[in-house]
C-alpha cells in the first residue's frame, strides 16, 4: 500500500520536533562534558554540582576573534625557591572582591596551559568581552571567578622578561658559552695548526687526536706536566674513557720582568699566526702569566687503522650523551686541530683522598731511602684502576725518569693483547687509553685466557718469574686484577706477600649494592691465608715460593675515579680495541702511502720446517731432523 504524500511529510516534520525537544533537553540540562573540552575542568563541575552547588548554564557566545587578550602582570608570580630553571613560581594568593566578604579563589587547570589568573582592577572584567556571555547563577561571586578561568583554559600568556622562568637549556647554553671563554684559540690558515692561549687555572676538556706542543709556559695533563722546551705529545681523548683536559699552570718567571716574559709570549705567538684580525685579538689576551700552546692534526697507525673500521669509525667524536649539550662547531679554531671541547664537568673529578694519594706516593719515589716503592694497586671491577695507573705513572715521571710496570690482569691489559702478563719499563706519559699505546715488553708470558680461574697455580708461577726480572732500581707499580672474591682474594693476598708490596691502593665502589671487599691492611694480611701462602701463625720457616718475609705496608683506601655503572664500553670491546691497536703495528708509519689495508692482506710469517722445533707431549722434534722417536 502507498502511503499519501502529505503523511510522509507529518513523519518528517515529527521526527523533526523529536531531535528539536532532545537538543533542548541537552541545553537546559548539560552534561559535565559540554562545558569545556577538558576533561579534568568536566570533572571538577560535575564534583560540584554533586555538591549541591549551584549549576552553571552553557555558554551561548564563545569569544570573539578580535578581542585582545589581558596584558600580564608581573606582579601575579613570585619567586621562591628552586623550579626547572632555577626559581619556582607560586600562584597568587586568595582575593577578596570589593563590595563582598568572601575570598576568591583562582581554579587550576591540567591540560597544559599556564593557569595564570591575572590581577585586574575593581569592576573591570578579566577577559575582555566578558559581558557578552549570558551567564545565569545564583551564587554570582563565587561563579564569576569560576567562569573566567574556564575562558582562560588552554590559553598560554608569555611572561614578561623579569618573570620568566630560567630555562634549562638556555642556562646550560649560557653556562657553556662562559666556559668556552676558558680559553682563547686562533687558526694559522696557511699551516691548519691552532694556536691556544690559557691563563693559570683554564682548563680545556676535549674529545679527539691532536699533537700538543707547549710553546710557552707549562700545562698538566692527566697528571703530567708538559712545559716549554718538552718534545710533543699526542693526546688521544675517544669515547671509551673518560675526556682528557688540559689545564695552565703557573710558571717560573727565570729572572725575567712581567714586561719581558708579556713580550716573549707575544713574539712566539706572531711567529705561529699570521698577520690579521684573528692575531689582532688574541695578542690582546696575551700576558705575562699565559701558556701558549700548540696544537696539531694527529694520526696514528692505530688511529688511522682502528678508525677506518665501520665499527669504530666515530671512535674519536663525541659520545650520544655528550651530543645533547654540545654540537661540534666546523668553523671552531680547535677542530682545525681535531679538538671538539667539552664543559669542564665532563673530565676526571677527583676525591681529596685521591689527590692525597698521588701525592703521598710520589713524594714516596722521590724520599724513599731502603729501596723503590712497590705499588700494587687493587679494586673491584670498574672502579677506575687503569685509569689511576695511567694517571699515577704520568705523575711520577715528573720526579722520575723511569717507573716499570708490572701486569697481573689477563683480562684489561695495558701494553700488550689480552691473555698476557708483561714486565716493562716507561720513559713516557700514557696520554690516551691501552689501544693507543701497544708495545712491546721486556718480559713477557703468553697467558692464553682473560682468566686465571681455571689454572691457579700457572698464573702464580708466571708472576713470579716475571718478579725475578725486576732489577729495583725503579718504582714499579703492580696492576691486578678485578677478581676479589673468593679464589680471587687469595691470588691477591699472595701477590702482596711475595712481591714484597709497600704500597697497597685499594680502590672501592661508591655503590651501597655492591657488596665492599675486606680492606687490606697489614692486620688483616697477618692473619688472612693465601693460595700458595699462609697466615703468618700457619707459615713454616721454609715456606717454598716466599721471596723474601712479607714486611708491613702502607694502605691507601678510597672511592675510585669510575664505577661499574659508568663503564662507558663493556670489557669485552675494550679487549678487542687492544688486539686491533696491537695489529696496527703491521701498518705503515706514513699516512701518505695511502688508506689503511685489511689483516688478511699482509702475508703471513713463513718459515721452513728445518728452522723451526716444536714440543709436544712426551716429544720433540728437533731441527733438521725427521722422524723422531718418543722419549
Amino acid at each position: 500500500m502507498k502511503v499519501p504524500h502529505s503523511t510522509r511529510a507529518q513523519v518528517r516534520r515529527l521526527k523533526k520536533k523529536r531531535k528539536q525537544q532532545q537538543y533542548r533537553h541537552l541545553v537546559s540540562k548539560p552534561e559535565p562534558c559540554i562545558l569545556s573540552p577538558d576533561s579534568a575542568l568536566a570533572r571538577q563541575y560535575h564534583q560540584a554540582t554533586s555538591r549541591g552547588q549551584p549549576t552553571l548554564k552553557r555558554l551561548k557566545h564563545r569569544q570573539p576573534r578580535g578581542v585582545q587578550e589581558a596584558p600580564p602582570i608581573s606582579s601575579s608570580l613570585s619567586p621562591s625557591s628552586s623550579f626547572s630553571g632555577g626559581e619556582k613560581w607560586n600562584c597568587p594568593q586568595e582575593r577578596s572582591p570589593a563590595g563582598t566578604g568572601r575570598k576568591e579563589t583562582a581554579h587550576a587547570h591540567s591540560n597544559g596551559s599556564a593557569g595564570r589568573v591575572q590581577q585586574h582592577q575593581q569592576g573591570a572584567p578579566l577577559v575582555p568581552g566578558l559581558q557578552d556571555y549570558e551567564m545565569q547563577m545564583e551564587d554570582t561571586d563565587y561563579w564569576r571567578s569560576f567562569a573566567e578561568s574556564a575562558m582562560q583554559n588552554g590559553d598560554h600568556t608569555e611572561l614578561s622578561g623579569e618573570d620568566t622562568p630560567p630555562n634549562n637549556s638556555q642556562s646550560q647554553a649560557d653556562e657553556e658559552e662562559r666556559e668556552d671563554t676558558s680559553y682563547l684559540a686562533a687558526v694559522d690558515d696557511g699551516k691548519g695548526r691552532t694556536v691556544v692561549v690559557m691563563a693559570p687555572g683554564q682548563t680545556l676538556t676535549f674529545r679527539g687526536k691532536s699533537q700538543l706542543t707547549c710553546l710557552y709556559g707549562r700545562v698538566r695533563v692527566f697528571g703530567f706536566t708538559v712545559e716549554e722546551g718538552q718534545p710533543s705529545y699526542p693526546l688521544l681523548s675517544p669515547a671509551t674513557h673518560c675526556p682528557l683536559a688540559i689545564q695552565a699552570l703557573p710558571h717560573s718567571t727565570g729572572g725575567k720582568t712581567r714586561k719581558e716574559r708579556r713580550l716573549e709570549a707575544k713574539a712566539i705567538v706572531k711567529s705561529y699566526l699570521r698577520a690579521g684580525a684573528r692575531r689582532s685579538d688574541l695578542m690582546k689576551h696575551v700576558s705575562s702569566e699565559t701558556s701558549v700552546l700548540l696544537l696539531e692534526l694527529l694520526e696514528t697507525q692505530a688511529t688511522r687503522f682502528i678508525c677506518s673500521l665501520p665499527a669504530h669509525r666515530d671512535l674519536f667524536t663525541l659520545s650520544v650523551k655528550e651530543l645533547g649539550f654540545r654540537q661540534p662547531a666546523p668553523d671552531c679554531p680547535l677542530s682545525a686541530a681535531g679538538v671538539v671541547s667539552l664543559p669542564g664537568s665532563s673530565g676526571l673529578v677527583m676525591s681529596e683522598r685521591y689527590s692525597s694519594a698521588l701525592s703521598e706516593l710520589a713524594h714516596a719515589c722521590r724520599e724513599e731511602e731502603d729501596g723503590c716503592p712497590v705499588i700494587l694497586v687493587c679494586g673491584g671491577k670498574g672502579v677506575g684502576k687503569s685509569s689511576f695507573n695511567r694517571h699515577l705513572i704520568n705523575t711520577l715521571l715528573n720526579h722520575v725518569s723511569c717507573v716499570d710496570y708490572l701486569e697481573c690482569d689477563l683480562g684489561q691489559t695495558e701494553f700488550t693483547p689480552p691473555g698476557c702478563l708483561s714486565l716493562l719499563s716507561l720513559t713516557d706519559p700514557l696520554l690516551g687509553p691501552p689501544f693507543t699505546h701497544q708495545r712491546p715488553p721486556g718480559r713477557m708470558v703468553y697467558f692464553g685466557e682473560p682468566s686465571c680461574e681455571q689454572d691457579l697455580d700457572r698464573y702464580l708461577e708466571s708472576v713470579k718469574y716475571l718478579w725475578s726480572f725486576y732489577q729495583r732500581e725503579s718504582p714499579v707499580i703492580i696492576n691486578t686484577m678485578g677478581w676479589v672474591r673468593g679464589f680471587g682474594l687469595l691470588l691477591l693476598v699472595d701477590l702482596i706477600r711475595l712481591l714484597c708490596v709497600t704500597h697497597v691502593v685499594q680502590l672501592t665502589h661508591d655503590d651501597p649494592a655492591i657488596a665492599p671487599m675486606p680492606s687490606l691492611s697489614p692486620a688483616y694480611l697477618r692473619q688472612a691465608p693465601g693460595w700458595h701462602t699462609k697466615a703468618r701463625g700457619q707459615r713454616s720457616e721454609e715456606e717454598p715460593g716466599c721471596f723474601a718475609t712479607p714486611r708491613g705496608h702502607t694502605l691507601l683506601e678510597f672511592t675510585g675515579a669510575g664505577a661499574a655503572r659508568n663503564v662507558r664500553y663493556r670489557s669485552n670491546v675494550l679487549r678487542d680495541l687492544a688486539l686491533l691497536g696491537y695489529f696496527s703495528e703491521l701498518q705503515s708509519a706514513e699516512p701518505e702511502l695511502g688508506p689503511a689495508l685489511p689483516l688478511h692482506s699482509f702475508t703471513p710469517y713463513q718459515v721452513t720446517r728445518h728452522a723451526s722445533a716444536s714440543s709436544l707431549i712426551e716429544l720433540l722434534v728437533k731441527p733438521g731432523l725427521g722422524d723422531t722417536a718418543p722419549h
